[in-house]
């Protein structure tokens, strides 16, 4: 059983963003009951891409709005990703590090290959920000996030941001 209704956005250094998450097995009420909730989390931040993990279930599973909106949330549950194309860095920030914007190396380009909420396969491909959100949705489910891939220059630069989260988190527990 599930506790989705205690899911909310977990923050750096939050154990559970540090490890990989586990295979969905059965796709049940639960597994559906959980993506509304976490659509509702990702659209009330204005997310892009939420993975399970970040609201607390560690489950190989994640969900994509590029625009924002419940009405086109895109569910990918276990997930494989093959990486195309040439490096592009760019900006990216993440909902469990408030307060992080860093470039981010990330293919160009990349295939994946999960399953939907009524058990379908499917394989899409995708380029440009579609494609940058599936690799950082899919560094999360692996247990790594965006303070993972800063460079020294950045991670020097938010010092303070990572020092107020660690003794934000060292609060709550």
């Amino acid at each position: 059983m599930l506790d989705i209704e205690n899911c909310k956005i977990k923050n750096y250094p939050s154990d559970i963003l540090a490890r990989p998450a586990e295979t969905v097995g059965e796709i049940n009420d639960d597994i559906r009951l959980l993506v509304k909730k976490m659509t509702d989390v990702m659209v009330e931040r204005n997310g892009i891409g939420l993975a399970a993990s970040q609201v607390g279930i560690p489950l190989r599973l994640f969900i994509i709005s590029l625009d924002t909106t419940a009405r086109d949330v895109k569910v990918y549950i276990n997930p494989k990703i093959s990486m195309a194309g040439q490096l592009d860095t760019a900006e990216e920030g993440c909902l469990s590090i408030p307060g992080l914007c860093s470039n981010i190396k990330r293919y160009k380009k990349c295939s994946v290959t999960a399953t939907d909420l009524d058990g379908n396969e499917f394989t899409q491909q995708a380029e440009g920000l579609l494609a940058r959100c599936l690799q950082h949705e899919n560094d999360h489910i692996e247990g790594v996030t965006i303070a993972n891939r800063i460079t020294q220059v950045a991670r020097i630069i938010n010092r303070k941001l990572f020092k107020k989260l660690e003794l934000k988190h060292q609060a709550e527990q």
